[in-house]
């Protein structure tokens, strides 16, 4: 499968857009920071009445902040573990979770046994730095505060979790590993049909999805409008399933490119 570059994207695809899935790291921002065409492109969307939710493997804690603070309407985290949405007009915090709190419980302990393995048969690398914020998942850092591995390495950590029966995806900065069925298109296709009454598979037209690494696949697999921005092309061979089309710029630059060709052919 060949990424045709977004400029080929047929106009009435675009303008038919009536909500954004979008993966964070690197794709919302670059090198680490939320650029300010990004945010921009972010508030742009909502004032067009088109619904923006982060898809993102980043934990509970920031999750939180993002739901109340960013124009956006709600955020799936920890790759599918769970929804928030913040209801502006009850001031209220809407937490939606796929598994029971007893649940998470038992497998938090199973998780920790595997991850603590795996950082003495991996050197280099370290439990994220946002875990303490976490409520399902262990992240593994190969890339973001320590001197980056190879991917290489990152999906033999992940192979590592799996053979334990572990679920586990690589990002372009951790190693996401969880006990559950869930993952970020089952969570989606939950928040969007049960907030908005979108249905992944009768509205699939309507929906775009923008990432930039491996565990974006499954999403690429499923929506005709996938998106990639540019950073996505080192992570292609370890991908089964690419999107689509793919921005020219990097990260948040990319992504406010697609959010410009959104608006302007929905202006046509």
């Amino acid at each position: 499968m060949t990424m045709k570059p977004l400029k080929d994207a047929p106009r009435e695809l675009l303008a038919g857009v009536a909500a954004v899935l979008t993966d964070i790291d690197d794709t919302l921002t670059l090198h680490g920071r939320l650029p300010a065409e990004a945010f921009a492109a972010l508030w742009k969307l909502k004032r067009a009445g088109i619904k923006v939710v982060p898809i993102t493997g980043r934990p509970a804690g920031w999750c939180d902040l993002i739901a109340r603070q960013w124009p956006v309407d709600g955020v799936v985290g920890e790759n599918g573990a769970f929804y928030f949405r913040y209801d502006d007009d009850a001031k209220k915090m809407i937490r939606v979770y796929a598994q029971s709190a007893e649940e998470r419980g038992a497998n938090t302990e199973r998780l920790w046994t595997i991850a603590r393995r795996v950082l003495t048969d991996f050197p280099g690398t370290a439990i994220a730095s946002d875990q303490a914020y976490r409520e399902i998942d262990v992240a593994i850092d190969f890339c973001e505060d320590v001197p980056p591995l190879p991917l290489a390495e990152a999906q033999k950590i992940a192979e590592a979790f799996h053979k334990e029966g572990a679920a586990a995806k690589v990002s372009s900065i951790h190693v996401n590993a969880w006990f559950g069925s869930h993952d970020k298109l089952t969570m989606s296709s939950r928040f969007l049909s049960e907030i908005f009454d979108i249905i992944v598979e009768r509205d699939l037209k309507s929906i775009a999805y923008c990432g930039d690494s491996p565990n974006d696949a499954p999403m690429y697999a499923v929506f005709p409008l996938g998106i990639g921005v540019a950073n996505i092309r080192p992570f292609a061979k370890l991908m089964p399933h690419l999107p689509n089309y793919v921005t020219e710029g990097e990260g948040g630059h990319g992504f406010a490119e697609f959010a410009d060709a959104v608006l302007r052919a929905r202006n046509a």
